[in-house]
């Protein structure tokens, strides 16, 4: 195999890895375990050795994830109380009023048709129906946060929700999606109609 190719699936792999967390692995000892798949049938570790160790890192990891998220969210939230137009509800859903609407107010029981645009703090957008169809919802069968902040609205409006983790996916968003455990979200949000 040709040395730019060995190099690509290495540089790819390597980013691979950084990407999921494992950014400050001993390289000493990865390069081992590398060369030992590569080389060897079996690891030196027995395989109820490797699933454990497995195991006890991916819990290190989330609870990693867990607190680091708790924290850049406690700090979103101190600073965007303080900014002008920034409502707190009693729950800890923080919203503010684009545009206020005329028309008819939900509550968990209606359907509502909207037009939202998800996001995390850092501003990577999740989902978004603004560039085709709007979306209907249940209220009541949505993320609390939701539920509460599409309540306050009325047919017409345009709030941004702020909703803290407790108030969204909390620790068990969807695998595999954008949202990771404890992530507080932000959602612009337009209400058409409540059926």
């Amino acid at each position: 195999m040709p040395d730019s190719v060995s190099y690509v699936i290495g540089f790819q792999n390597g980013s691979r890895i950084s990407n999921q967390g494992f950014a400050d692995i001993d390289l000493e000892n990865f390069l081992a375990g590398l060369n030992d798949g590569l080389t060897k049938e079996e690891s030196e570790l027995a395989d109820a050795n490797l699933q454990d160790l497995f195991n006890r890192f991916g819990a290190y990891l989330t609870d990693k994830i867990l607190l680091e998220n708790e924290e850049e969210a406690k700090a979103f939230f101190a600073e965007n109380s303080t900014k002008e137009g920034v409502m707190e509800t009693a729950s800890g859903l923080q919203y503010e009023i684009i545009e206020e609407g005329t028309g008819a107010q939900p509550t968990a029981q209606d359907t509502v048709v909207v037009h939202y645009e998800g996001s995390l703090i850092d501003g990577t957008v999740f989902d978004s129906s603004f560039d085709g169809e709007p979306a209907q919802f249940l209220l009541g069968a949505v993320i609390p946060g939701w539920t509460e902040g599409v309540s306050l609205m009325k047919e017409g409006a345009t709030y941004m929700l702020y909703i803290p983790s407790e108030l969204g996916y909390g620790k068990n968003p969807r695998p595999g999606g954008a949202i990771q455990p404890n992530d507080a979200l932000i959602f612009k949000v337009e209400l058409i109609e409540v059926k």
